[in-house]
C-alpha cells in the first residue's frame, strides 16, 4: 500500500490529483482507517476556512484613509 502524504490528500480534495493517483487514494481510503480521518480533518479544516471573514483592523483602514487624504491634499 502507499503512503500519502499530507499534500496528497490536498490535491486529491482539489481535485488536482491525475486519474491514476484519485483512483489509488480512492483505494487505499477504502482500507486505511487513519488515512480516512486525515482526510476527514483536512476536509473540516477546508470547510472551516471557506467560512472565515477577515477584516482589516479599524486603525489600518484609517491609516489609509488619512494617508490618501494627506496625498490628495497635496496635489
Amino acid at each position: 500500500m502507499a503512503n500519502f502524504t499530507p499534500e496528497d490528500l490536498l490535491m486529491y480534495l482539489y481535485k488536482e490529483t491525475s486519474s491514476e493517483r484519485t483512483e489509488a487514494i480512492e483505494s487505499a481510503l477504502q482500507t486505511d482507517w487513519t488515512l480516512r480521518e486525515k482526510l476527514h480533518v483536512l476536509s473540516a479544516s477546508m470547510k472551516r476556512l471557506d467560512k472565515m471573514i477577515e477584516s482589516p483592523r479599524t486603525e489600518v483602514v484609517l491609516n489609509v484613509l488619512n494617508h490618501a487624504r494627506e496625498q490628495a491634499e497635496a496635489v
